[in-house]
């Protein structure tokens, strides 16, 4: 009796047996279909035996009665199986792990690349990480090339490059693998592309156009030499005159030939004596340096022109003692910086400016006058005599790229302040051979203060007057019946208003808000008129939203308010009034008052 081909099974119904029973997907999808199709039962009662959506179960049912066996059969193809390490073929295989061999430092992905450019077929990096674990042995032990220094033609060494890149390899992994940049393997890439084969060989350096300089230019260069003054550029300017064209690079080379071959000295220039400082201080506060920098370059929307930084610096210890950003460089910004590096630091000896107007203004020379100051001025256009001229040399390198990238003004002062920070406590090259360990500008000066000056005396000396007003809710101050505007986000908060000649000037804790320009009464003690305000951007903005946003024109900055009236007396009214008795002879006679 011939054995069964098949397992004899018992006739079930159940559906999860019938799905452990079937071999493809085609035979599952019948048996899934057949009791509709072949028995006419409903979808819903079979969805229910089988788990399958009604509406798919209709759908396949459908598809059944108009194709027949077809509709079961998958119109794409059979997904194909997902590739491992053991499907690879054997040549893959051994270029993989052969490849790490070479260069252990190649990625997997890139060892996948030089595969797919030798096999067209790209493994998975999960595949090659799994043969490089459990692959073949290794069939090379040695480099198929020696490093780039080491192969001695130079066409083998481009050609190895070629090859290379030819097989798959990236240009980081060939500049890697030959120890050489990789701008030498884009090169050597470039010469094949444009040139094939030629490219490989060296090219020869040799010049190929005809020299310039001929035996007779040279010699002519030789007679006028003899002039031991002239140098490479007169040289030139002389050959040019005869219609004889060289660079003055080219002459000078000759001219150095010929010195070399005649035993000729080159004429050097006498030394020029050292320059000595006038303002050379020997004590510390014995001279103050003072000038006015412009920053033009800045990108400030609201500010058309240059912005100034006003500087006080201590030329013992090349300390920045004030220094300020400022919208202007009239004599008021000066003295608001002056002040401050009194008020800080005392008065010197003498302080040196050059002849710019505000510091021979005659309030300024009354300042240094009452506060027994010497003024000292530079030589006209010897720029270099004054010690802040260096300091702002050292400004320009390290803060003007701050300050030009500054987007408001008070941006701009803060990166100005950080400035200051890092002058005064980092090393100063003039302090460079100081023995005692002191080496930037605040170790030098040791906090030692000048000739010190009262606070009053100051304030005497500097403004007329000096007054504390307190903003209302809306940022005014209310001073001799007028309203100044100064700054709505420090509503009721104290402030100094300061007037000095025609300008007023309000400031909270050293910070400007805003400047007035007035005009007096004949009296000079009532303001007459009221313009040119100018209001400084600050940090201090209120933190509540504005409905819109009004310009300086839009709005009333300041407001005159209306005069006090004179007061009346107040006349005493009677406290009784008597009336007359009635008498008929004096009916017509007045009532008399009586006071008390």
């Amino acid at each position: 009796m011939p054995k069964r081909k098949r397992v004899q099974r018992e006739h079930t119904e159940d559906w999860k047996t019938i799905q452990q029973y079937t071999l493809w997907p085609e035979q599952t999808a019948y048996e899934l279909l057949r009791p509709v199709v072949l028995f006419g039962d409903p979808a819903i009662q079979r969805a229910k035996e089988t788990g399958e959506p009604r509406p798919t179960l209709e759908r396949k049912a459908d598809a059944f009665d108009e194709q027949g066996m077809v509709s079961l059969f998958a119109s794409r193809p059979r997904k194909q199986p997902q590739e491992t390490a053991r499907s690879l073929p054997p040549d893959m295989r051994q270029l993989i792990v052969d490849l790490r061999v070479e260069l252990p430092t190649m990625s997997l992905r890139e060892i996948a690349e030089i595969c797919e450019a030798r096999f067209q077929r790209r493994p998975s990096h999960n595949s090659v990480k799994m043969v490089l674990a459990s692959g073949p042995p290794p069939s090379i032990n040695t480099r198929r090339y020696q490093t780039w220094d080491q192969i001695p033609d130079p066409a083998e060494r481009r050609h190895a490059v070629v090859q290379l890149h030819a097989e798959g390899w990236s240009i980081t992994s060939i500049a890697e693998y030959l120890a050489t940049s990789r701008q030498t393997v884009y090169t050597t890439l470039k010469r094949w592309v444009k040139e094939g084969v030629r490219g490989l060989d060296d090219k020869s350096r040799a010049r190929k156009a005809p020299r310039v300089v001929t035996m007779e230019i040279a010699n002519e260069i030789r007679k006028k030499q003899e002039n031991p003054l002239i140098g490479e550029w007169r040289m030139h300017a002389a050959l040019l005159q005869e219609g004889i064209k060289v660079s003055p690079r080219t002459c000078g080379r000759i001219m150095a030939k010929h010195r070399a071959l005649y035993g000729w000295d080159k004429q050097k220039a006498p030394p020029k004596p050292k320059k000595e400082m006038p303002f050379k201080a020997s004590r510390r506060h014995e001279y103050w340096s003072i000038d006015i920098r412009y920053i033009e370059h800045h990108q400030l929307p609201n500010i058309k022109g240059p912005v100034y930084v006003i500087s006080v610096l201590e030329n013992f210890s090349r300390m920045l003692l004030a220094s300020a950003i400022s919208e202007r460089q009239d004599t008021a910004a000066y003295l608001w910086v002056l002040a401050k590096a009194l008020r800080n630091y005392g008065a010197p000896e003498a302080i040196v400016t050059d002849s710019g107007g505000v510091f021979y203004s005659k309030r300024a020379m009354a300042i240094y006058e009452a506060l027994d100051i010497r003024k000292e001025r530079i030589d006209p256009r010897q720029s270099w005599q004054n010690y802040i001229e260096a300091h702002f040399g050292i400004m320009r390198r390290l803060a003007d790229y701050y300050l030009n990238k500054a987007s408001t003004l008070d941006e701009m002062k803060k990166a100005h302040r950080k400035f200051i920070r890092d002058y005064n406590c980092q090393i100063h090259f003039a302090h460079r051979e100081r023995q005692d360990g002191r080496h930037s500008p605040q170790d030098v000066l040791r906090g030692v203060l000048a000739r010190t000056l009262e606070a009053s005396t100051l304030a005497r000396i500097f403004f007329a007057t000096e007054f504390i007003r307190h903003l209302d809710r809306s940022g005014y101050i209310r001073f001799r019946r007028w309203r100044f505007y100064a700054e709505e986000g420090l509503a009721s908060q104290q402030v100094q208003v300061s007037i000095y000649t025609s300008t007023l000037k309000i400031e909270y804790q050293e910070t400007e808000l805003a400047f007035y320009t007035m005009e007096w009464a004949e009296d000079n003690k009532h303001i007459k008129e009221v313009k040119n305000p100018r209001l400084i951007e600050t940090g201090y903005q209120s933190p509540h939203l504005k409905l819109w946003t009004l310009g300086p024109d839009e709005w009333l900055l300041f407001l005159k308010l209306p005069d006090y009236t004179a007061r009346k007396k107040p006349q005493r009214k009677p406290d009784v009034i008597q009336l007359p008795l009635l008498d008929p002879d004096e009916n017509q006679r007045e009532p008399r008052l009586i006071m008390r």
